[in-house]
């Protein structure tokens, strides 16, 4: 298993700040604490990748070309300009450029995809097969983004593309078997561009995402981790990473 947390990054290059609204300085649309909370997954033996830029660099789940993963509704770019809120990320006339965007890809976007396919090949020709865990997490009310409460676990397999019936049914399986969170499965976050892209059961590499409510181990207005809520849904994910493998 190789499990990809792409926007646990929050660096920002220094020359960036000074172009960026006071409130997008704060990074406040970071997956907080995620590569924290899957940590024990290097002890059952998957790999664990993280950036270390924030998603307001650039987005490593979002394709180079930029094509909406969600047509029709609010969200964020490749390079995005609004915030979670809808806010804007830049002050007036400093937005980048497309040859900026085009540098970013090359010199941010690009070694991250890199390192994951190199990864996922080196597992699949050990193994004859490879796990992609997609980790993510967000705030569970954003209304520029959804219209009420998000559920506590969103699981997402491109609607079943990303991985075989028999990974999405016991991964299911294991989320159902508890009464502590709300899930659901390839609803509103089906799975960004890793999870489609990187997904592809015919050959061997299987991805699922999974999209967590901040509120299910953390203070979503402090950011502040909390333990026992932390350890409490780390026994659900242990498990759920567990069935996928197995």
């Amino acid at each position: 298993m190789l499990v990809s947390i792409p926007h646990d990054g929050v660096a920002l290059p220094p020359e960036l700040v000074p172009r960026m609204t006071p409130s997008a300085r704060a990074v406040p649309d970071t997956d907080w604490h995620v590569a924290r909370l899957y940590a024990f997954a290097r002890r059952m033996g998957a790999s664990i990748l993280t950036p270390r830029f924030s998603r307001y660099v650039v987005d490593l789940n979002r394709s180079a070309d930029d094509a909406s993963l969600y047509p029709g509704r609010n969200t964020t770019g490749l390079c995005p300009l609004q915030r979670f809120d809808g806010g804007e990320v830049y002050l007036d006339g400093e937005a980048p450029s497309a040859d900026e965007v085009g540098d970013r890809i090359q010199r941010y976007w690009r070694p991250y995809h890199d390192a994951l396919r190199d990864e996922l090949e080196r597992k699949r020709a050990l193994h004859g097969r490879a796990i992609l865990w997609e980790a993510h997490s967000i705030r569970s009310q954003l209304p520029w983004l959804f219209e009420g409460r998000l559920a506590d676990l969103n699981l997402g397999t491109a609607e079943g593309h990303s991985c075989g019936s028999l990974v999405e049914s016991r991964v299911a399986a294991a989320t159902a078997s508890q009464f502590d969170y709300s899930w659901v499965l390839n609803g509103r976050f089906k799975g960004g561009y890793i999870t489609r892209h990187y997904g592809r059961p015919v050959e061997g590499v299987e991805a699922v995402q999974l999209e967590l409510a901040q509120s299910t181990y953390m203070d979503e207005e402090t950011t502040a981790w909390k333990p026992a809520e932390a350890e409490r849904l780390q026994a659900l994910l242990r498990r759920m990473l567990q069935v996928a493998v197995d």
